[in-house]
């Protein structure tokens, strides 16, 4: 899933590239759209949360006819969701972009490549939804090597579609969008013709799963997509602060938003990968075998991103030269890079501890746990950031607002955790 995640989230980053050639213009426009590409993004994820818990606790409980006919379910719901939400964003696209601080000109940019991007988001939605099924069955390996497929071919399409080929000038922004939407296509052709090799659904008794199963499914699903929903909310209201510090911040601020999920991305294989083992474990009561996977989770992603943050933050300025021909963009890109990557490692602390209490029966406290970091610790900061210090406070101030929130979860997670502890370690001493 690591591998996967890195070359997914690497091709998003290539793509953000690629439009930063076009121009200052092109790239603020592109990145104006990340906050509600990330609302969609939310809605999705936390509907695939809901479906890996409630599928792979009743694989654990030996519930397979169920596990089949929640499959089919959930798959149906996803994707009609998605539709629907995608839909209601080109509606009211203009006094979205308008209130984030899009002016006319930048509008008129969007406008053409927004279509073809929810688009995109859609298709993407049905090829995770896919992905989701697959992990709660314990197969991760189909989901990264199709991820690395389909980030390979939006990597051959973009420099085609955007900047053309021979006589033909390409499609500029909306060919970014385009060649996304060509590769998630060919990923679910492939990934629908797995599904159909395996007898992982179930279209009998659909009506009376799902009022049977609608009021857990919205116990986990409902605060998981608040909880997901909350992130793009913060971005909203991020770059509108940054908005103010000018159209060079913004670009800036959005090729930073895109390395933020890469560097992110073995935290992101693990809240994947993680939650269906939780949730085996949990439908067993291994409370033990709970303990042990999240002690490790939680090492591994605090020593691998303070090493990544360190190694990024040290190399900033070529990376920034890397992503951006504009050096007005490549100095504020350098030093958000010094100031944010290496806080990623108590951001990563709190995404796995969120990741875990939806697994875990507790998705209330997980919801809370993402307010709390955004709207408690992040925002306030990088307002306050803002106010101070200008684009460089704002950094400073999200990246102390990581650390606070990394601490609380860490917090957190003890106090919940200390209860089973206990359990776990009489019923191992009795046995």
């Amino acid at each position: 899933m690591a591998i996967g995640v890195l070359a997914l989230l690497g091709f998003q980053l290539v793509d953000s590239a690629f439009v930063a050639r076009l121009g200052t213009a092109q790239l603020a426009a592109q990145s104006f759209t990340f906050p509600l590409s990330f609302l969609i993004i939310g809605i999705q994820v936390g509907l695939g949360i809901a479906i890996a818990a409630m599928i792979s606790r009743a694989l654990g409980a030996g519930q397979e006819v169920r596990a089949r006919r929640l499959g089919s379910l959930v798959l149906l719901i996803g994707t009609a969701t998605i539709a629907f939400l995608t839909l209601l964003l080109w509606a009211i696209q203009t006094p979205v972009f308008a209130s984030l601080g899009a002016n006319a000109a930048t509008r008129e940019l969007i406008r053409g490549y927004w279509a073809p991007q929810l688009l995109a988001a859609w298709l993407g939605a049905g090829l995770y939804f896919g992905y989701s099924l697959f992990r709660a069955h314990g197969d991760t390996w189909l989901p990264g090597k199709m991820m690395v497929v389909t980030s390979l071919v939006n990597l051959v399409l973009d420099p085609l579609l955007i900047f053309g080929i021979g006589d033909w000038d390409g499609l500029g922004l909306p060919g970014a969008a385009w060649a996304t939407a060509i590769a998630f296509s060919c990923g679910l052709l492939v990934l629908g013709r797995r599904l159909r090799e395996t007898d992982w659904l179930s279209w009998q008794g659909l009506g009376l799963e799902a009022r049977a199963s609608a009021r857990p499914f919205a116990g986990i699903a409902g605060p998981a997509m608040i909880g997901q929903l909350m992130p793009p909310l913060a971005a909203m209201l991020a770059i509108t602060a940054v908005a103010s510090l000018g159209e060079t911040s913004v670009a800036a601020w959005g090729l930073a938003s895109r390395l933020e999920t890469l560097s992110l991305m073995v935290v992101l294989a693990m809240t994947m990968s993680l939650p269906p083992w939780l949730g085996r474990c949990y439908g067993a009561g291994d409370w033990a075998q709970i303990h042990r996977l999240l002690r490790l989770a939680l090492k591994v992603i605090v020593v691998w991103q303070l090493v990544l943050g360190l190694v990024m933050a040290l190399g900033a300025s070529w990376l920034a030269l890397a992503l951006s021909g504009n050096p007005e963009v490549q100095d504020d890109l350098a030093m958000l890079i010094r100031f944010l990557l290496p806080s990623y490692a108590a951001l990563g602390v709190c995404m796995i501890v969120v990741s875990a209490g939806n697994a875990l029966g507790w998705p209330l406290r997980a919801m809370l746990m993402s307010a709390a970091r955004l709207f408690i610790f992040y925002l306030p900061c990088l307002w306050l950031g803002a106010y101070l210090g200008g684009l460089a406070g704002l950094a400073a101030g999200a990246a102390v607002g990581n650390l606070l929130a990394g601490l609380a979860a860490w917090r957190v997670l003890r106090r919940v955790l200390a209860s089973p502890r206990r359990r776990a370690t009489q019923g191992n001493a009795q046995a």
